[in-house]
């Protein structure tokens, strides 16, 4: 049920009878499966944990929440949004898997690639699009946008070596520039890091050493039985280990934690983080104390700084004449995620006012 009500009731749209697109026989081929890749690059930034929790958050979040259709009318006094019933592809956007699976790999290639690639596969009656399938972005050409920096829709795609007619494209342009290009050197810091952290977990760290400090030069035999003899002593409890003035035991400064680079591990996921706009408490990075208060605000930060931007270029591209008949828009209801985070915050009235958060977090369009 939804937190805030509707200032009308919904509004009924007739949808025409749907049809096969124009030219989709043509792409059939592209639903093989067996070819499809989300891109190397994408592939080394998601063996890192950060990297993978960040992209959960992002897409988990704006995958669960309902797509809704509604219209803007004037009341006399101020625009006002008036819900429709939905077209029917807005439970089904495609027809083979659920809303989540593809809103969610759609916010992935926004993430990762910097924009996104809906193939639409049937029509309705009066021309616009009934169903979609996603084409992931790391397989698109786009012969007239080479650089990684996307300034609109391209008017010459190819995809797996089919040339497809750009009137047969949703594409979606991130308004951020890709991970892959913005993250890559803050990536590859990373993936060095989590190596170096490989090659030291698979080493013995020694508890201490023997050092000679005078005296005539021992062998290498002679060093290693010496060592052998004193491990043997102070591991049992009956021995006494013995030293002459020419050799001491010095303890190993080195500690597991400094091995493993804890701190330069938690450095990087504090800027990969930056990069994907998680906060650090939600990639359960180490940031120091912070209070309760702040970890209840968790979804409005999540929402406010790594999804809203994303899910905004999801609608306004859904709201596009080329989707929907002129005038006919697109959200997702995010109010419930936002109002619950603000109620679990509120230790007195259950209640909350639509006033009570903030415009930033709630505007859509």
């Amino acid at each position: 049920m939804a937190l805030f009500p509707k200032s009308r009731e919904l509004t009924a749209s007739v949808e025409p009878s749907v049809k096969a697109a124009v030219g989709a026989s043509s792409y059939s081929p592209l639903r093989s499966f067996v070819s499809w890749q989300n891109g190397s690059r994408r592939a080394r930034a998601m063996t890192l944990p950060v990297i993978v929790r960040g992209r959960d958050l992002i897409c988990d979040t704006i995958a669960g929440l309902k797509l809704e259709m509604y219209r803007e009318m004037w009341n006399g006094e101020s625009m006002e949004e008036v819900p429709l019933a939905p077209r029917a592809w807005l439970s089904r956007i495609d027809q083979s898997v659920p809303n989540q699976f593809i809103i969610s790999w759609t916010i992935d290639d926004l993430i990762f690639e910097g924009r996104a690639f809906w193939l639409i596969e049937t029509r309705t009656a009066d021309g616009y699009p009934a169903s979609f399938t996603r084409l992931p972005a790391a397989m698109v050409q786009t012969l007239d946008q080479q650089s990684e920096v996307y300034f609109g829709p391209s008017k010459q795609v190819i995809f797996n070596g089919v040339q497809l007619d750009p009137r047969d494209l949703i594409q979606f342009i991130s308004p951020m520039q890709s991970l892959n290009t913005t993250g890559a050197r803050a990536v590859e810091i990373a993936l060095r890091i989590e190596e170096s952290r490989l090659r030291a977990s698979q080493s013995v760290l020694p508890s201490g050493y023997l050092k000679q400090t005078g005296g005539e030069p021992l062998s290498s035999q002679e060093l290693s039985d010496l060592a052998a003899q004193f491990n043997l002593a102070r591991t049992s409890g009956n021995q006494t280990a013995a030293l002459n003035e020419f050799l001491t035991y010095e303890a190993t400064t080195a500690t597991p934690d400094k091995m493993l680079m804890i701190e330069s591990a938690d450095y990087s996921a504090r800027d990969l983080g930056r990069i994907l706009g998680v906060p650090s408490y939600l990639l359960s990075v180490s940031i120091g104390a912070y209070s309760y208060q702040s970890s209840q605000q968790s979804r409005i930060d999540l929402w406010t700084y790594a999804c809203k931007a994303l899910a905004d270029c999801i609608t306004e591209t859904l709201s596009s004449d080329n989707v929907l008949p002129h005038g006919t828009m697109v959200s997702f209801d995010v109010d419930d995620f936002l109002a619950e985070a603000y109620m679990d915050a509120d230790s007195g009235d259950d209640r909350m006012n639509e006033s009570d958060i903030p415009r930033e977090a709630l505007t859509q369009n």
